[in-house]
């Protein structure tokens, strides 16, 4: 029978190819589709991790701030974003958000002007332009599940601003994470009780009415106005960690 073998992998009867690795490799004449192909991705995806956790290893405590790319300057959003990212670099805390515009900026502007660590952890998106100018470390990924990797590896707490989709993605997938036991529990704050009211009314209302959450899940949420109580609960999180 025919057949040849391709590292850990066996061909056999017309799936054996005429070529070798090293081949196809050093032939520069060769089509260029292999840098499309899954295999492939699988380098570039380890390369995120490897930079990833290289760029991070060393950061200390740290939050990560979700909010929306879509806030303007001259929103109460933004202001109270920086107000945030100055206290939580009082408190001792390295400031990581997802490096965009907006909340993000906000935060990052926040921490770094306060002479803090200002952290971008930005995507590949085709509606933004890099990080902002207020990031100390930036790393941009391509793939959004490296990227959030990183946020629950070395974040010890989440607060959230008001935000769209991505922000209830980052949100949700953080509570999942605790729910189901695959992250150490830490605090989550949403902060602005206008905004997130509704969406706690229907998880309450709704969801936990139909049996589909539980009580503890709810209580894994703090909502607040107050920066302070935000900070303060996340101060506790660092003492009862150490302790």
């Amino acid at each position: 029978m025919r057949h040849k073998f391709k590292g850990p992998v066996i061909q056999r009867r017309d799936q054996v190819d005429g070529s070798t690795t090293d081949q196809r490799l050093l032939d520069s004449r060769g089509p260029s589709d292999w840098v499309h192909t899954d295999p492939w991705r699988v380098l570039r995806i380890q390369a995120e991790f490897v930079e990833g956790f290289g760029a991070l290893a060393e950061l200390g405590p740290a939050i990560g701030v979700f909010g929306s790319a879509r806030t303007p300057l001259d929103h109460p959003s933004y202001a109270q974003g920086e107000e945030l990212g100055r206290r939580l670099v009082d408190a001792g805390f390295a400031v990581m958000t997802g490096g965009g515009p907006g909340a993000m900026e906000a935060a990052n502007k926040g921490a770094s002007e306060a002479g803090g660590l200002s952290v971008g952890l930005g995507i590949e998106l085709p509606f933004e332009s890099g990080l902002n100018e207020w990031v100390d470390i930036g790393v941009n990924f391509r793939y959004f599940f490296a990227r959030k990797t990183m946020f629950v590896k070395y974040a010890q707490g989440f607060v959230v601003l008001p935000g769209g989709l991505g922000t209830l993605d980052e949100l949700f997938e953080a509570l999942t994470l605790v729910q189901t036991q695959k992250v150490t529990r830490f605090p989550v704050v949403l902060l602005g009780v206008d905004y997130w009211s509704g969406l706690l009314a229907w998880l309450r209302d709704t969801v936990l009415a139909d049996g589909k959450i539980s009580t503890a899940d709810l209580d894994m949420m703090v909502l607040t106005d107050d920066l302070d109580e935000a900070v303060d609960l996340m101060v506790r999180a660092r003492e009862e960690r150490a302790s």
